[in-house]
């Protein structure tokens, strides 16, 4: 496999974004992916490319392996006109690297001043003489689509004239309007074969947060760490005049400059951003060195929770503000708005699948937890599904639903009151314009919700009040919602218990045709590999008939999700050696599943080690095709079940994504009360998967229905 090198045309093109897309794509297929710097500043640690993506994907090398040399050895090289030995000295740490590796994403240099007299024609050397794939990112920002092109050509003349393989451009930023015609106007401007795609202008992307400010200044934080400073600054406003006036020039996302013992700007800006009637405040920054008064910053430190950051710098306020001026925009580790929305442009905009194929990366048989999340993602997004999220208040809910929003996975509606809802929005500096947000007290859908409800629970002598009255239940008025069809699928739990999620979907939805149980599973993901645990979520003490369900149902659901269902019905003992209750229960559970379904791969009373291990399943069960190979795990009873997952998941450091529940009619999946961003993320993703799978079944059903009509 060729290695990828991705080149900047010149600064400002925003080639991170590419870096971190590539990344995000390859790394989710093969793990042995490397990355690498020709140079840097300083050190690795100090490069901000090269921390995130070392934080982001973990990547298992020393610090010194992924870079080539620093700024300051450049230097001395070029100028003493060693050129070739600066080439041979990091082609030789490429190498390394690459020895350890499948293949390696190679982030070309910046061009930053570090070493003035290295330009675009060295990355176009360099990547010829590593041997690497180009990628050229050429910058769209600020520029016309004419202007825009012309950069295009010249970096592929540059490229060309040094015989660089080409994978593919890029034309990074582009106004959003001109998309379409840079596009087509590039494809004609280079040859047929030649891959150019381009990406729009993301505003988010293009301003700096607070944190990146804090950094590039090394400012000393005052107030408001952690997610304040993840805010993005859109604009900076230097406060020097008296309260009133300076309150009238306050912009939303800006960030104040003022001098430290300016007490009246600092408890204004603090007002202001508390203010519904005012514009959000980003953070505020204090110049000259100076301190707050001391009562303020008394007051400073007794907010419990602020997004307004307060930093300080020993710079004068003028000094402070060419300084911000000119801080361009970056991806800190951590900010996963910022990553969230650069992984989202990329993905909307370039073919993956394409790229995928031309770079050639071989498949494993092995899945790490971020390469199943990533082709969660994927597959979420061919043909995006609607899901409902009843408890729209809960900040939880409303980061992942930004992170949903941002890379495009899904289409959102939120229930609950709008008013809480969007000032719990902009306590928290979310974007989520033009995510539907209704209260099921007053939504015009709720008569007709109660109608369709009355007649399905009539025969339980409810009254068409109490169906109206259930309605305003955000569990139930969701359950509608994906039962006639106004959403696909219902994610719920953050603050409601398991019961209240899922007794609706019991009244209202129903099993499918074939299905007696409502169960669950768990994804649990291992450093190498998913496996599948049911039922430890759902149903206390199965019957033999009940285990059975499970087991046919846990494999449906196993392989519509890539993973190839190898059933273990577990027991304390394996094969026939076993007696008692327990144990026949589960072997009666066994005959049941292969009598229904004698096509799949099921075996059992098994233990647990026997199913996973090949030493112990060749001793135990040496004819089993299943043991030592298992991928579904089915547990005898809840309490083993729940308590297993839990276990391996804190033990083995496993992912464990669930409870989702199998056997509806339509996707209704439960959240725990402890539950994260990330799981969230991966639950609503994983409910629009099973929508997906419903719809398609749905229309072979209906299709097979027409053939068979047809023919009577």
């Amino acid at each position: 496999m060729q290695s990828v090198y991705i080149a900047g045309a010149g600064s400002g093109s925003g080639k991170s974004v590419v870096v971190l897309g590539f990344m995000e794509m390859l790394y989710a297929v093969n793990r042995r992916v490397g990355f690498f710097r020709p140079i840097v500043s300083k050190s690795v640690e100090q490069d901000n490319l090269s921390t995130l993506i070392r934080s982001r994907y973990d990547l298992p090398f020393s610090p010194e392996m992924l870079y080539g040399c620093t700024a300051e050895t450049a230097s001395h090289l070029v100028a003493a006109g060693h050129y070739d030995e600066l080439l041979k000295m990091i082609l030789n740490k490429f190498k390394m690297l690459e020895e350890s590796c499948d293949l390696v994403v190679c982030a070309g240099t910046d061009f930053d001043g570090l070493v003035p007299s290295l330009e675009f024609d060295f990355n176009a050397d360099l990547a010829n003489n590593l041997g690497c794939n180009v990628v050229v990112v050429v910058k769209g920002f600020g520029r016309s689509p004419e202007e825009a092109l012309e950069a295009l050509y010249m970096a592929h003349e540059s490229m060309r004239n040094r015989g660089g393989d080409f994978l593919a451009s890029v034309i990074n930023g582009v106004d959003p309007e001109h998309v379409e015609t840079v596009k087509a106007r590039a494809r004609k401007l280079l040859p047929e074969r030649e891959n150019v795609y381009v990406l729009p202008r993301q505003a988010a992307l293009g301003m700096p947060t607070v944190g990146e400010i804090r950094q590039a200044l090394d400012c000393e934080c005052l107030c408001g760490d952690g997610d304040a400073m993840n805010q993005v600054v859109s604009n900076y406003k230097i406060a020097a005049m008296e309260v009133p006036d300076f309150l009238s020039y306050i912009e939303d996302g800006c960030l104040i400059i003022t001098a430290g013992d300016r007490s009246d700007i600092i408890l204004a800006s603090l007002a202001a951003d508390v203010s519904s009637s005012f514009p959000r405040v980003a953070g505020l920054l204090l110049t000259g060195g100076l301190q707050p008064a001391e009562n303020v910053q008394r007051l400073l430190e007794g907010l419990r929770r602020t997004k307004v950051s307060i930093l300080r710098v020993p710079t004068d306020t003028f000094t402070t503000a060419m300084k911000v001026n000119g801080i361009e925009a970056t991806i800190l580790p951590g900010d996963e708005r910022k990553i969230a929305a650069g992984l989202g442009v990329f993905e909307g905009h370039v073919d993956v699948e394409e790229l995928r194929a031309r770079i050639a990366v071989r498949h494993s048989d092995r899945t790490t937890p971020l390469m199943f999340e990533y082709e969660l993602v994927r597959r979420a997004k061919t043909r995006r599904q609607r899901i409902v999220l009843p408890e729209g208040a809960d900040e939880r809910i409303l980061r992942a639903a930004e992170i949903l929003a941002l890379r495009q996975v899904v289409d959102l509606t939120l229930l609950g009151d709008p008013e809480k809802i969007r000032r719990r929005i902009g306590e928290l500096g979310l974007k989520l314009n033009g995510i539907p947000i209704i209260d099921p007290r007053t939504a015009p859908d709720r008569e007709r919700y109660a109608q369709t409800y009355f007649e399905l629970r009539k025969h339980k002598c409810i009254s068409e009040q109490m169906a109206h009255d259930a309605l305003e239940d955000v569990s139930y008025f969701g359950t509608m919602m994906v039962h006639t069809g106004d959403a696909d699928g219902m994610v719920s739990g953050a603050l409601h218990t398991t019961q209240h999620t899922i007794r609706p979907a019991f009244e209202i939805i129903k099993t499918k045709p074939g299905v007696k149980l409502v169960s669950s599973v768990f994804f649990m993901c291992l450093a190498d590999q998913v496996l599948v645990y049911g039922d430890c979520a759902v149903n206390p003490n199965p019957t033999s008939e009940d285990l059975a369900d499970i087991a046919i149902t846990s494999a449906g659901t196993a392989a519509a999700f890539g993973i190839e269902p190898r059933v273990a019905m577990l027991s304390y003992s394996s094969g026939s050696s076993g007696k008692g209750a327990d144990v026949e229960r589960v072997r009666e559970a066994v005959r049941i599943a292969r009598e229904r379904r004698p096509d799949l791969k099921l075996e059992g009373p098994i233990q647990y080690d026997a199913a996973v291990d090949i030493g112990v399943a060749r001793s135990k069960m040496p004819d089993s095709e299943v043991a030592g190979h298992a991928t579904v795990f089915i547990f005898p009873d809840l309490n083993t079940g729940n308590n297993t997952y839990k276990a391996v998941q804190r033990s083995a450091n496993a992912v464990a994504i669930g409870p989702v529940l199998q056997g509806l009619n339509k996707p209704v999946n439960d959240l725990s009360r402890g539950c994260t961003v990330t799981d969230i993320v991966n639950t609503v993703t994983i409910t629009a998967i099973q929508a997906q799978n419903d719809h398609a079944l749905a229309t072979a059903r209906a299709d097979r229905e027409t053939i068979a009509v047809t023919r009577d």
